[in-house]
């Protein structure tokens, strides 16, 4: 692989450190649009190019959210009653996800990742938070929500804080805890999502050397080792600028990158 790719997904790693300590935004939502970006300009094939962009994204998430898992863990900010009873679902739901996209056409994945960009966006600009109007339920019903989001967030690429923080939010856990929470959900989700997206990338036609699965391991090395870099400063300079407003244009950045890719795929 030419240098200039491994310089760019070192680039991008050190990018979605950033943003993910300045704006707390899970990383799949910066990662997998550049991945897509990336494998294009590097001419990996189109047919796997989405299922490659969703598992490298869920591999570096593994490695990303044991760091933010044990710094909320330290602030005591991680219900881990939550976490056991809904881990279950989350890692039945995260397989069968990486299950279905190995069996679904790229252009679709694209177009189901865009509605979901055009969701956050939305979400992330008006800072919408559901009002907190019920409990957190019972064993049985947290595995059908865990498998829910563990399927959403394996066919989208992301740790689930888009999801599993909001739900929580409405079954009346404090924003801190919620998020704390989320956190340590992130861990199962992407570990379960690798596995997954490992397992049925396997013995498949004509994958590009450097891949184990649909993991594309030089891409996973940039994002890895300069994103966990770079968290930190980004947290730091979070303490010194507007997060609020930064948020915003950032939703409205997420917009303009979903409208591209939604151009690409009706034009193509």
């Amino acid at each position: 692989m030419d240098l200039t790719y491994w310089a760019l997904y070192a680039l991008a790693g050190a990018g979605a450190g950033v943003l993910a300590g300045l704006l707390g935004v899970g990383g799949g939502i910066v990662i997998v649009p550049v991945l897509i970006a990336l494998f294009t300009m590097q001419g990996l094939p189109q047919h796997y190019l989405m299922q490659m962009a969703l598992g490298t994204s869920l591999a570096s998430i593994m490695f990303t959210s044991v760091s933010s898992m044990r710094a909320h863990h330290r602030h005591g900010a991680v219900r881990w009653n939550i976490v056991k009873s809904i881990a279950p679902g989350i890692i039945l739901g995260t397989l069968a996800g990486s299950t279905v996209a190995s069996m679904l056409p790229t252009r679709f994945l694209k177009g189901f990742f865009v509605c979901f960009l055009y969701f956050v966006s939305v979400q992330m600009f008006l800072n919408f938070k559901p009002k907190p109007s019920r409990e957190i339920p019972g064993q049985k019903a947290l595995l059908g929500v865990g498998g829910g989001i563990g399927i959403l967030s394996a066919l989208v690429g992301i740790g689930g804080g888009s999801l599993s923080v909001p739900y929580m939010a409405w079954c009346n856990i404090p924003l801190h805890q919620a998020v704390g929470t989320s956190a340590a959900i992130g861990f199962p989700i992407a570990a379960a999502g690798t596995v997954g997206y490992i397992l049925n990338g396997l013995n498949k036609a004509d994958i590009p050397s450097g891949c184990l699965g649909y993991i594309y391991l030089p891409a996973l090395v940039g994002l890895v080792v300069f994103s966990m870099l770079t968290a930190p400063l980004g947290a730091k300079i979070a303490h010194k600028l507007p997060v609020a407003k930064l948020k915003r244009i950032f939703a409205l950045f997420l917009f303009v990158v979903a409208t591209k890719m939604l151009y690409n795929i009706v034009m193509k």
